[in-house]
C-alpha cells in the first residue's frame, strides 16, 4: 500500500500507508507523482471537515494540483506514452452525461473529482487517471508549473466566461491565490489593464510586480472610488468577485461600467445578499464560475508561448515527508504566501 497524505478527520492528518484503487483500464495511464499544489479547498477539508454538501465521514487522501511522469499506459492510449512529463485535471465526469455532451462537463453532477469526498485525491506515490484529462507538459514547463494549471484554469474559466473585448479594463476583487490567478488570466485574455484589490499589502506586492496590473489596497481607498478615479468614473469593464467576502459581492455594481460583465469566482461560506436593482440599473450581466471545462490545454499552451509565468505565486516548496508542515503552513494563511507546494520522492 503507498504511504499517503490521508485526512483522518477534521483537524487531523497523518501519512501512513492506505489502501486505494489503483487499477489500470485501456483509456488510462498511471503517473508517478511529482509535484502537488496545496489548495484552499484542501485545507478548508482539513480545517472545517466539509465545504457545502462535501463532507469528510471516513479518511480521505487529499491533494489535486499535480503533475508527474508516465509510467504505464492502457492498451487504447495512443498520445501520451512511458516517460511523458504530464499535469492532470483533477476532475473525471461522466462522458455520457447531459453536462457533458453540453461541453460543460464541470457542472455533471457525476464528476468525481480528487480530494471532494469520498474521492481520494494525488498526495501519493503515483495515480491512476483517464489519459483524456492528462495532458503532456512542454520542454520548458517544469513540474513546479504544470502543478499550477489546476488553479491557473480556473481563471482561465473566469475569463472565458467573461467575454473579454481587446483592451477591456478589468477589475478584481480578492488577491487571493484564485484572485491572482484570474487576474494574469483576464489579462492573457485580452485585457489592457486589470486592478486587482485587497487589503493585505503584501499580496499586492506580489500580483502588483506583473506588467498590466494597478492594485489598489481597500484599507486606504475605497475599491470603488479608486476604480471610479482610475476609468474617469465610467468603471470597469469586466469585474471578477475572487474574494467570497459578503461586503464586496453587495458592492459589485458600484465597480462595473453600464452594460459591464460581472463574474463570480469567489465562493461564500454562506449565503450572501446581492444588490440586484444596482445590477439592474446599469443591466449588467452576472456570471458565475464553477471549477473549469475545456481549459486545461489551453493554459499550458498560454505558460508554454511565455505569455504567463506563474513562477513568481509558488511561495514555498517542502518535501512530502513534511506535507503535514507544509498545510499546517497553508492554514495559517500568512499574506507573503501565494502557493505553497509539494515535491514527492523521484522514482
Amino acid at each position: 500500500m503507498p504511504t499517503s497524505l490521508v485526512l483522518e478527520r477534521k483537524g487531523e492528518l497523518s501519512l501512513r500507508d492506505i489502501a486505494l484503487d489503483q487499477t489500470l483500464t485501456p483509456t488510462d495511464v498511471r503517473i508517478a507523482v511529482r509535484t502537488v499544489g496545496v489548495c484552499g479547498s484542501d485545507v478548508h477539508y482539513y480545517t472545517h471537515g466539509k465545504i457545502g454538501p462535501f463532507v469528510v465521514t471516513e479518511p480521505m487522501v487529499l491533494g489535486h494540483e499535480a503533475s508527474g511522469v508516465v509510467i504505464e499506459v492502457g492498451a487504447q492510449v495512443t498520445h501520451l506514452k512511458v516517460g511523458d512529463r504530464v499535469c492532470m485535471e483533477p476532475g473525471i465526469p461522466d462522458p455520457t452525461s447531459r453536462a457533458s455532451k453540453l461541453g460543460i462537463y464541470n457542472v455533471d453532477p457525476a464528476v468525481r473529482f480528487w480530494a471532494t469526498p469520498p474521492i481520494h485525491g494525488c498526495l501519493t506515490p503515483e495515480v491512476v487517471h483517464p489519459a483524456a484529462f492528462t495532458y503532456l507538459l512542454p520542454d520548458n514547463v517544469s513540474f513546479a508549473e504544470g502543478a499550477m494549471v489546476e488553479p491557473f484554469a480556473i481563471g482561465m474559466q473566469a475569463a472565458l466566461r467573461a467575454r473579454i473585448q481587446p483592451g477591456d479594463i478589468g477589475m478584481v476583487v480578492g488577491a487571493g491565490p484564485i484572485g491572482m490567478m484570474t487576474a494574469l488570466a483576464a489579462l492573457a485574455g485580452g485585457c489592457a489593464k486589470v486592478y486587482v484589490a485587497d487589503l493585505a499589502q503584501p499580496k499586492l506586492d506580489i500580483i502588483g510586480a506583473y506588467p498590466g496590473i494597478e492594485t489598489i489596497n481597500i484599507r486606504n481607498t475605497p475599491a470603488d472610488e479608486a476604480i471610479a478615479k482610475a476609468t474617469g468614473g465610467w468603471g470597469a469593464d469586466v469585474v471578477f468577485e475572487c474574494s467570497g467576502a459578503a461586503p464586496a459581492i453587495l458592492g459589485l455594481p458600484k465597480l462595473a461600467r453600464p452594460g459591464g460583465g460581472i463574474v463570480l469566482v469567489g465562493m461564500p461560506v454562506d449565503p450572501v445578499p446581492f444588490d440586484i436593482v444596482g445590477l439592474q440599473a446599469k443591466e449588467l450581466r452576472v456570471d458565475t464560475v464553477f471549477r473549469y471545462a475545456n481549459v486545461y490545454d489551453r493554459a499550458v499552451s498560454l505558460i508554454a508561448a511565455g505569455k504567463v509565468d506563474l513562477t513568481p505565486l509558488i511561495s514555498l516548496t517542502m518535501p512530502f515527508a513534511d506535507s503535514i508542515a507544509a498545510f499546517d503552513r497553508a492554514a495559517e494563511g500568512r499574506e507573503t504566501d501565494v502557493k505553497i507546494q509539494i515535491e514527492m520522492p523521484a522514482a
